[in-house]
């Protein structure tokens, strides 16, 4: 594990609530959402982390886990950021990396999480029509209410 170890360094853990290497290659940060975009502009500026495979997110209960998937060469990185469903917002990272705006917008979509600074937050993945307070990913929406709520609209 020594290659995944060399890139670890004292400015990253100090603005990391836990780093977990699960194997080698394969790295999990967890960061607080009011650090989160300092230290995804450090991975991509300063460790090269540049392609973001795909953003994803999982609702686990008052909070939104929202994972940034990213790789540079053969080492996967997952930056995990809990954001409150009761104000789910995160900066944008598609000026940093170009290719995040449709994840953002699929997670916007699924999830209710919002990307500041992401001119496009329009619907991705449901029709032009689906009611925009209806998040089908989420623990309070499961089949049976949406189907209700759809056939309200």
């Amino acid at each position: 594990m020594t290659e995944t170890k060399a890139w670890r360094d004292a400015w990253l853990e100090e603005r990391s609530i836990a780093i977990t290497i699960k194997r080698d290659r394969r790295i999990f940060i967890t960061v607080a959402r009011k650090g989160f975009r300092e230290v995804l502009e450090w991975l991509v500026k300063v460790k090269g982390f540049t392609h973001m495979s795909t953003i994803t997110g999982l609702d686990v209960g008052t909070e939104i886990e929202v994972l940034f998937h990213l790789a540079r060469k053969g080492v996967v990185l997952s930056v995990r950021v809990l954001v409150p469903k009761d104000e789910p917002a995160l900066p944008s990272v598609i000026d940093l990396i170009p290719g995040s705006a449709f994840y953002e917008r699929e997670v916007h979509d699924l999830l209710g999480v919002a990307f500041h600074g992401n001119p496009d937050q329009s619907l991705l993945l449901l029709p032009d029509d689906w009611p925009s307070d209806v998040h089908p990913l989420r623990r309070e929406w499961p089949p049976e209410r949406i189907k209700k709520r759809l056939e309200r609209s």
